[in-house]
């Protein structure tokens, strides 16, 4: 599990394709610090297996499925990557839950400033909105944002300085693609609901509070 809040932006060294996945070789010093063989580290909110550790990088393998579901695979040498290692238990979890797990990738369609905020407008695939509140999370490339504004596939986040210097997102550009992971606690939610097919609105929206209380999330 992560925490949504980055580390560092690393580097991608090189690229080996083989067997329609990938072996990334990421440059980076932070992340290295306590890193092992077979820790797991966020990659544009991708959660990658290290492989390997050398000077200043690590390397990672990356399944065909992955590439197929992320940004990761329109990856080139010299590209910026958001990287986070993995929350340690005890430690503070300063973002919210994220599982590393990408759900689809959104396209950044608006971006203007308001005050001294970037605010960003993404389109993301209609299905995922079902799992997104506005003021809740969400994962854009693996950092933890709250929802400003939510229309339908529409997603407005707003970016302070801090997140925008220390992460990828800044130098976002419209059209660029990015990875999307929507909060876990939803999918959850929706998964213990299941069993409970043809119910009428009003007591879905009570089956769902009674999860949410019984489980201390409300």
């Amino acid at each position: 599990m992560f925490t949504g809040l980055v580390e560092e932006v690393g580097r991608l060294r090189a690229r080996e394709n083989f067997h329609g996945g990938a072996r990334l070789v990421i440059s980076a010093k932070r992340v290295l610090e306590d890193v092992e063989i077979g820790d797991s580290i966020a990659v544009n909110g991708v959660c990658l297996t290290v492989t390997g550790v050398a000077a200043g990088s690590f390397s990672a393998g990356v399944a065909p499925e992955t590439l197929r579901k992320s940004n990761l695979g329109a990856l080139a040498p010299g590209d910026s990557l958001n990287l986070e290692r993995a929350l340690s238990l005890g430690g503070r979890l300063g973002g919210h839950l994220v599982s590393g797990h990408v759900d689809a990738t959104g396209t950044l369609v608006r971006r203007y400033t308001e005050g001294n905020a970037i605010m960003m407008l993404f389109e993301i695939p209609a299905g995922l909105s079902r799992y997104l509140v506005p003021k809740g999370s969400i994962a854009i490339d693996g950092v933890s944002l709250t929802i400003a504004e939510l229309n339908g596939g529409r997603v407005t986040v707003s970016l302070i300085p801090h997140s925008a210097s220390r992460t990828t997102l800044g130098g976002k550009k419209t059209g660029d693609q990015v990875n999307v992971e929507v909060d876990l606690i939803g999918k959850y939610v929706e998964k213990m609901l299941e069993p409970y097919p043809g119910r009428d609105e009003e007591n879905k929206k009570r089956l769902t509070a009674n999860f949410l209380r019984e489980h201390g999330f409300i």
